[in-house]
């Protein structure tokens, strides 16, 4: 694994010339690309069931980090062929692991089944959907996985490259995110105001949201989860360069490192799943700065959303616990007066809650859009 997250000279270099712009000691800053600027764009085959009803390019563009450095960013842009609303919906995906093989849209195995399905009932609505890979997922630099402003930064962005493609859609759009989408969803409604610009969000649904990741993480040790802790420490190195994950794992969990950059999500919790807590950790107990810098970097509501809010979660998830999103999120939430609505999906695990909701989302956000 790589260990800093970083965008190099040569790789800045890149992205300017690649958007047309050469440096020179006098450039002027409106001259720079800003984010949102698309750098490439091809089109690629949609799943086959959405042939009949949309079309699909690949695109690269602008972003940028937490820090505001510019970095470039991948992802689809799935447009209607009819009933086009001139609206533009991201779907922000759940977790697909942290190489650049499982960026969604280099690898379709990793266009979860659950995210078709919701996107293709955004595409019978006839809105634009765009899916960011997130940043480091089929691009340069580290993926910083469970860092919400990271996420909401390249969701952001995706819509604006959307726009920037298509300038017959309307500055509204919304973000429908699952699982790490649904974490990077709701930082998204937190930023909104001070980074999407023209944009106007008019709602965030955030279906099974990772957050209070200080509470879920001393439950992970032992169970079939752990990849996911792993994971999440090297996502806070990819933001924090000085933060070493070899630190806070135990040798056992140590010599596994290589799965993190050869494989995806299911490979990568297979190859964890086994060990014991003391093996994944030293005693078995998640030290207390990891669980600090878990919470720093990752949990939403920690500041007041700005357009509504719709929280689905299943009753039955295996990966995010219901108890977490309806008790502590919830609670957060409604010190801002948010959520507009919480939906409980009894008898539901991580991904069914997206199935059974397809429509019901897809009705919320066509509600806030009229």
């Amino acid at each position: 694994m790589r260990l800093a997250f970083r965008l190099v000279a040569t790789a800045q270099a890149a992205l300017l010339a690649v958007a047309g712009v050469v440096l020179t000691g006098t450039t002027p800053a409106s001259a720079l690309p800003v984010a949102g600027t698309v750098i490439t764009s091809a089109s690629v085959a949609v799943p086959p069931e959405y042939t009949s009803i949309a079309t699909a390019k690949k695109i690269q563009y602008v972003s940028s980090a937490p820090n505001g450095t510019l970095l470039t960013t991948s992802g689809l842009v799935f447009t209607p062929k009819t009933n086009k609303q001139n609206r533009t919906v991201v779907w922000a995906h759940g977790t697909t692991g942290l190489a650049d093989k499982c960026a969604p849209s280099v690898n379709g195995d990793v266009f979860w089944p659950e995210a078709r399905a919701a996107v293709l009932e955004l595409l019978r609505r006839g809105w634009t959907v765009t899916a960011p890979d997130y940043a480091g997922l089929g691009t340069a630099g580290n993926h910083p996985y469970l860092v919400g402003l990271s996420e909401a930064r390249a969701i952001i962005d995706s819509a604006k490259a959307a726009r920037n493609l298509d300038s017959a859609l309307s500055t509204q759009y919304a973000v429908d995110g699952h699982s790490q989408g649904g974490q990077g969803a709701l930082f998204a409604n937190q930023i909104a105001p001070s980074y999407d610009g023209a944009l106007v969000l008019k709602g965030s649904a955030a279906i099974a949201p990772v957050s209070n990741l200080n509470l879920i993480a001393p439950q992970i040790p032992g169970t079939p989860g752990q990849g996911y802790l792993v994971m999440a420490l090297y996502g806070i190195n990819a933001i924090e360069p000085t933060f070493n994950p070899n630190t806070y794992l135990a040798a056992p969990a140590r010599a596994k490192a290589p799965v993190l950059a050869s494989e995806c999500l299911y490979k990568i919790l297979d190859a964890y799943a086994p060990l014991t807590p003391a093996e994944l950790v030293p005693n078995g107990v998640v030290p207390q700065i990891v669980l600090d810098k878990l919470a720093q970097y990752g949990n939403p509501a920690t500041s007041a959303p700005s357009a509504p809010i719709l929280i689905v979660q299943g009753t039955d998830d295996e990966a995010v616990p219901y108890d977490i999103t309806a008790g502590p999120l919830v609670d957060e939430l409604h010190t801002y007066g948010a959520p507009e609505q919480f939906v409980t999906v009894s008898g539901a695990n991580h991904d069914g809650a997206v199935f059974a909701t397809t429509t019901s989302v897809a009705d919320w956000i066509a509600a806030h859009f009229s």
